[in-house]
């Protein structure tokens, strides 16, 4: 209800700066405890999450508030992506509403303020929830395997899982890391690199692949054993929508994306036989959608754009939503439930 009120004022402000202003909200407020395990909890890489609804890369991008995101509810939070050094992204404006549609674009080009001081952030917390991190690698260095590398050494030590993005629409070339050839040598250094007791290792897709690309991720990602794959980012397609910023260039997520991702998701489950754990993501705006996801072949879901138009009490509202779906539909636990549409 109070989101309600406020966001037609949030909406007055550039979308970046409303952004902004959120994290310094949450900075300067005592974080609540994160969510425990309870019917929901399910086990995926070996991490039991207490819930499967994540926060997304993209709003935490410096890991400044994981704890005040687990503390609403999340069942884990990935901050991202980070570099290893600091970068200040592509020229604004770079985030852009679209209302009508409940969307949003973006090109902001990974910008960060660098690993060293996301770590820092990262030593000092004391808080005990699930903090996945999203490696990304910085536009000119002239070897983004050996970034990769370096920020899964650097990172492992505080994250419960690293995320390798690949998948990103908004750093030119990046996409080309998912070539098998590529994908292969890039999986098999950050896996050396994080330690053979290193946290698991996921990999974020892109969701406009052609089904031979599908099917060639799907092998390296078997082969390799990793966590689990996170399907899928922004699209740079464009459905037909009603903003007149759909027209800007970069990624899109929200509500327009979900057909897509769910495609991809699909795709992805039917590549992959069900052997290796799948994060659902795109357009997840309810408990409807995220059970759909589930039903589908998704052990866990994230967002991010539904924040900016449903707040940030959204993660209760859809873990309440999917225990209710659960018991409806018979199943006793998430596990149960996964893939069985």
């Amino acid at each position: 209800m109070l989101y309600r009120l406020l966001r037609p004022a949030l909406f007055t402000l550039d979308p970046e700066q409303a952004h902004e202003l959120s994290l310094k909200w949450l900075e300067h407020r005592p974080a609540g405890p994160p969510p425990v395990a309870g019917p929901l909890a399910t086990d995926v890489a070996g991490i039991c999450f207490p819930n499967p609804v994540g926060l997304a890369a993209g709003y935490d991008k410096d890991a400044r508030v994981p704890d005040a995101m687990l503390g609403a509810g999340f069942g884990f939070v990935e901050v991202g992506s980070i570099t290893p050094r600091p970068q200040a992204g592509n020229p604004k404006p770079r985030l852009f509403r679209l209302a009508a549609d409940r969307a949003v674009v973006n090109r902001m080009g990974f910008n960060n303020g660098g690993a060293e001081a996301a770590a820092a952030r990262l030593a000092r917390r004391t808080g005990t929830g699930i903090v996945g991190v999203n490696l990304g690698a910085n536009k000119d260095s002239p070897d983004w395997i050996a970034d990769y590398s370096h920020m899964a050494r650097v990172m492992a030590p505080f994250a419960t899982y690293l995320a390798v993005n690949v998948s990103s629409p908004n750093t030119p070339g990046l996409r080309a890391l998912q070539d098998a050839g590529a994908l292969g040598a890039l999986l098999d250094a950050v896996l050396a690199a994080r330690g053979a007791d290193g946290p698991p290792v996921f990999l974020k897709v892109a969701p406009d692949l052609q089904p031979a690309d599908i099917d060639d991720i799907a092998r390296i990602a078997l082969e390799r054993r990793l966590g689990a794959l996170i399907v899928s980012n922004t699209t740079i397609t464009r459905p037909p929508m009603k903003s007149v910023q759909a027209a800007e260039t970069g990624g899109l997520s929200g509500a327009p994306l979900l057909p897509l991702a769910l495609q991809a998701l699909r795709d992805f489950r039917r590549a992959t036989g069900g052997e290796i754990p799948l994060v659902g993501v795109g357009g997840i705006t309810s408990g409807v959608d995220a059970w759909q996801r589930i039903r589908a072949g998704a052990s866990l879901v994230q967002l991010y754009s539904a924040l900016v138009y449903r707040g940030p009490n959204i993660a209760r509202t859809i873990a309440d939503d999917l225990e209710r779906l659960m018991h409806r539909d018979g199943f006793a636990t998430i596990a149960e439930a996964v893939g069985t549409e």
